[in-house]
């Protein structure tokens, strides 16, 4: 995993550390709002609301270079394509600033250097480096499973994020790689219910908490 590691400085030149809410629809937000907002709190006193609600820029961005690959029909994370990603949807927002987060991100063309194929990485090896990655650098495994996570949601077809619920999506897939030791880490993504295919994903209720009628899965 260290070339995730190595990548992650580069974002973090790229990107000031600035934080969002726990949910956002591509769809919904433009670039002035990512850009502006998002990215750049106006204030500090802004800087800092945000930052007791949701999680850093670069997670964000991650999740949105995880989310372009899924669109794009590949299933490799390239490593040393992540601060171009970043500079490239910085462009294409400042360039079309009225145009949602969505078709932004879709109009990006991916660089695809130095790719990991999900497809022939061992699912268990995947855990296990990870487990690694939790202990030594605790940032760093956050930031790739958000890239993860993004990736799941954009194969399902999903459009929003919501950082609240990436330890339910960290378990789903660590459950899935357990029950399934010889899958790829591709095969366990695309067999674990991605979160947030329609809207934003669901925390797990709690023993003794009732499903409300009609609820939306």
């Amino acid at each position: 995993m260290k070339y995730a590691a190595a990548a992650l400085v580069a974002v973090c030149l790229l990107l000031p550390w600035a934080s969002r809410a726990s949910e956002i629809s591509l769809g919904s937000m433009t670039c002035d709002q990512y850009e502006n907002t998002l990215m750049n709190p106006p204030t500090p006193a802004a800087a800092e609301a945000a930052a007791a609600q949701g999680d850093d820029a670069v997670n964000v961005v991650m999740w949105l270079f995880g989310f372009a690959v899924a669109k794009s029909g590949a299933h490799a994370m390239y490593g040393n394509a992540l601060q171009q990603f970043g500079n490239a949807l910085d462009s294409e927002c400042k360039a079309h600033p009225a145009s949602s987060l969505l078709d932004s991100v879709a109009a990006v063309k991916l660089v695809e250097t130095n790719p990991m194929d999900l497809a022939t990485l061992g699912c268990t090896v995947f855990e296990s480096r990870h487990a690694d990655m939790v202990q030594s650098d605790p940032q760093s495994a956050t930031t790739i499973m958000m890239w993860l996570y993004g990736f799941s949601v954009g194969k399902a077809g999903g459009h929003v994020i919501n950082a609240e619920v990436l330890p339910h999506f960290s378990a789903a897939l660590a459950k899935q790689c357990s029950a399934h030791p010889d899958a790829s880490l591709y095969d366990a993504l695309a067999a674990i219910k991605a979160p947030g295919a329609s809207k934003a994903p669901r925390a797990p209720k709690a023993p003794g908490e009732s499903k409300a009628p009609n609820a939306t899965q």
